[in-house]
């Protein structure tokens, strides 16, 4: 059930989207704009440093008319209220603008200072994502904060229908510790101290 302040949250977001496409048709144009408007204007965004690719987990096209990237933290309850926020957003869009206008994508930025079981859990989604769940774990995980431990992964890998014995081997061998790292280092180059941070069309939403 939302709340007044959830359907706010939503409608605000909707409404950067719409914004930020807006703006994108008149940056488009830029050169009607004395260039010192135009760099005034850049300087003022916080912009995505690592453009999307199909490295990226994503859900739609990467030239979709809009394209979302959150960088987020599986153990952070904002995090996980962002993406629930996104799921709603990719609902009314797919059903107004069809499911070709939005593109979200998902970049892991465990906050392992004090979060100690984010950064298992972004692996453990990694390795879903190698047997093709992505997107069922990533769910999983955010919707059971409290139970990221080793056991609950397991659990969780079970109930997906996964090789568990490959799963496992994907934990204890770190496999995927360097995916993770590219992830976070690419969201600190576009100035990402914490999560969540999202980005709309390359442009930092700051009113998460």
């Amino acid at each position: 059930m939302h709340t007044n302040t959830d359907n706010n949250r939503v409608a605000g977001l909707e409404f950067a989207i719409h914004q930020s496409y807006k703006e994108g048709i008149e940056i488009a144009c830029d050169e009607y704009l004395p260039s010192e408007v135009a760099v005034n204007q850049d300087r003022d965004r916080s912009s995505l440093s690592v453009p999307p690719s199909i490295q990226d987990h994503r859900q739609g096209l990467l030239d979709a008319t809009m394209v979302l990237v959150l960088y987020g933290d599986y153990q952070c309850s904002q995090s996980a209220d962002v993406y629930r926020l996104i799921k709603v957003i990719q609902r009314q869009f797919d059903v107004s603008l069809g499911e070709d206008y939005l593109c979200f994508i998902f970049r892991h930025f465990p906050q392992r200072q004090i979060h100690a079981q984010a950064q298992r859990a972004a692996e453990a989604a990694i390795a879903a994502a190698v047997q093709g769940q992505f997107w069922q774990m990533h769910d999983i995980l955010f919707n059971h904060q409290q139970a990221l431990g080793n056991g609950y992964l397991v659990e969780y890998a079970n109930h997906l229908g996964l090789d568990v014995c490959q799963f496992l081997q994907d934990l204890a061998g770190k496999v995927h510790v360097a995916r993770i790292n590219q992830d976070i280092e690419s969201g600190l180059q576009s100035g990402v101290i914490n999560a969540p941070a999202l980005f709309i069309n390359g442009i930092r939403y700051s009113d998460l």
